[in-house]
């Protein structure tokens, strides 16, 4: 009984220690881009706002932000580190109407980030939306399944199109909004 019970101890531990090592790269992707930091920007911003299947499910750019500039502003040295965010009012109006998950508006609008690292490369950082809708229950996780199979069409680069001009942002609106370079937020 007790080498039962030691063995069934044994592989919880084990699949607990599993997924905690596994769990950063379920939950987060890192793409290498075949582009440098700001053509990757305008390529996935173009991709966003000019792919007519992203329109039809209310894709629109909510802002452009740079969140290294506050590093170096304060005296740090790091590399280039860009966040897109665009929303689709599709996707955001069921789980923003609903009570027991209006708490993952903190998940929103949907960010990707584009980053230069050591080796000179630049990365596309994205969250794994249908992995992560899944653990909130079957609406959430249909609604991330969508945007999940619509994040994919932010990320197809043709290289025989030239290369587009980054969408810089505009000045927020006075109430509220997000900053710029685009629809709107959620």
């Amino acid at each position: 009984m007790f080498k039962i019970l030691a063995g069934f101890v044994a592989g919880i531990v084990f699949t607990a220690i599993t997924g905690y090592l596994m769990m950063p790269s379920m939950m987060f992707k890192e793409t290498p881009s075949p582009f440098g930091l700001e053509e990757t920007i305008a390529r996935i911003q173009h991709n966003i706002e000019g792919n007519p299947e992203l329109k039809a499910n209310g894709w629109s750019l909510s802002g452009l932000r740079n969140p290294a500039k506050a590093v170096q502003t304060d005296g740090g040295n790091v590399l280039p580190v860009m966040m897109i965010e665009a929303c689709s009012t599709k996707y955001s109006k069921p789980i923003l109407k609903d009570d027991t998950v209006r708490f993952l508006s903190i998940l929103m609008p949907c960010k990707v980030s584009v980053y230069k690292k050591e080796d000179g490369k630049v990365y596309i950082g994205s969250m794994n939306a249908g992995l992560m809708g899944k653990m909130f229950g079957p609406m959430v996780g249909e609604v991330m399944g969508q945007v999940a199979e619509d994040q994919k069409k932010f990320f197809v680069f043709d290289p025989n199109t030239p290369a587009p001009q980054m969408i810089l942002p505009t000045a927020a609106p006075a109430a509220g909004g997000a900053g710029g370079g685009g629809g709107g937020g959620c």
